[in-house]
């Protein structure tokens, strides 16, 4: 399955080869909008040769917003967007757009609003607990990532990926520890996954057919209690019957509760800590190793996971974790992805795909020290990259 470099159908698209650039906050939307660095950002990554990047993270409301620098969907960011998907497009490369709200993620502090929760849960960015919404106000988030999707159209997007992973709202309420509900969309893992088949089937009947439409799910939330593999497998059954994705990225971890398992490598304690707000940084210094696990890297960390939602679907899946070179690439291939998602390589190197393709021998320059991470708050970066470096 030596074809990683060839054209490849995602739905309704022609992608030039099988790599994704992930969605990676990218801390480069002042005010909430678009801004010329991350036009840049991503026309250098399809200036470095990927199928496809992925424009992270773009909220479906104010309050659906990570904190209040996140950018979120409305009729003002369109012309900012036309900018960045023009300029991925004269490279040659198609454009995605992450759509999502980020539920007990969001800083409820930084954007004003409540963050929401399917059941209590107390918001440790915010400092402040989070909102329950009743199934009238579920129905108005399912409803703005519709209306986000469209303004991605708007926007010259060729796809969108709605985001299920990480513990963002969606995904915890497919959490049975976070998802306590006694309604229809607690309980049973058919009712838990309720709220996220919703939201796919609202942005597939806004878009679908003209904008491929993918969505990014966990396997697993890392935590005891939470998701786990056979229970995601089901989700991805359900979310493939109802017929409104083209493709499943896998993922794993929680912003909440583990967010080293889909990181692997070292944990960066003590810069990240210095880059949190008091008193988050006390807290940090307190429980900073327990929450910033360890996980030795290693390529295609996440591949033994996947392999397991491969057996059970047909629907085309994206590989994702430890993606960093040509052998790794066909593996994914040999095991039947039919893509690959790539990280942080491409802050490290953003040519990294150009060169591999002269050169399948090529090594990425990333050594995994995931000092990248702290960065999302200043324009997230590789720190061992080199300042004046531009690809064209």
């Amino acid at each position: 399955m030596n074809d990683v470099f060839e054209p490849v159908r995602l739905g309704p698209l022609t992608l030039r080869n099988r790599v994704i650039k992930a969605a990676t906050f990218e801390g480069r939307t002042p005010g909430s909008m678009p801004s010329d660095a991350l036009v840049e950002f991503h026309r250098e990554v399809a200036a470095g040769g990927v199928g496809m990047t992925t424009v992270a993270y773009c909220a479906v409301a104010p309050g659906g917003r990570t904190d209040n620098g996140a950018l979120w969907m409305r009729p003002e960011v369109v012309p900012g967007l036309r900018k960045l998907t023009d300029a991925v497009h004269r490279e040659g490369a198609a454009a995605s757009a992450q759509i999502g709200h980020a539920g007990p993620v969001a800083n409820s502090r930084s954007n004003g609003e409540p963050a929401l929760a399917p059941s209590r849960f107390f918001n440790p960015l915010g400092m402040r607990p989070c909102k329950v919404p009743d199934a009238a106000e579920l129905r108005e988030v399912v409803a703005a990532h519709a209306n986000a999707a469209r303004l991605a159209e708007q926007s010259g997007f060729d796809a969108v990926e709605v985001h299920l992973g990480h513990n963002y709202l969606a995904s915890s309420f497919l959490s049975p520890m976070l998802n306590r509900r006694r309604d229809s969309y607690g309980g049973s893992l058919e009712n838990r996954a309720r709220f996220a088949r919703e939201i796919v089937a609202a942005v597939s009947d806004a878009v679908g057919g003209r904008l491929a439409v993918t969505a990014k799910l966990n396997m697993t939330d890392g935590a005891r209690g939470g998701l786990q593999i056979p229970e995601s497998i089901e989700v991805a059954k359900l979310l493939e019957a109802d017929g409104g994705l083209d493709a499943i990225e896998l993922t794993a971890g929680s912003s909440l509760l583990n967010p080293m398992l889909l990181f692997h490598g070292d944990a960066p304690r003590r810069s990240f800590g210095k880059t949190l707000p008091i008193p988050l940084r006390w807290g940090f210094r307190l429980g900073g190793s327990a929450f910033l696990k360890e996980y030795p890297y290693r390529e295609a960390y996440l591949l033994d996971r996947a392999r397991q939602f491969r057996q059970e679907l047909r629907l085309p899946l994206i590989l994702l974790g430890g993606i960093t070179n040509y052998d790794t690439m066909r593996q994914a291939r040999d095991a039947g992805f039919e893509f690959v998602a790539m990280g942080r390589a491409l802050l490290r190197e953003p040519d990294l795909l150009r060169r591999i393709q002269s050169d399948s021998g090529t090594r990425s320059a990333c050594i995994h020290c995931n000092e990248c991470m702290p960065t999302i708050y200043t324009g997230t970066r590789c720190p061992l990259r080199p300042e004046k470096q531009e690809i064209r």
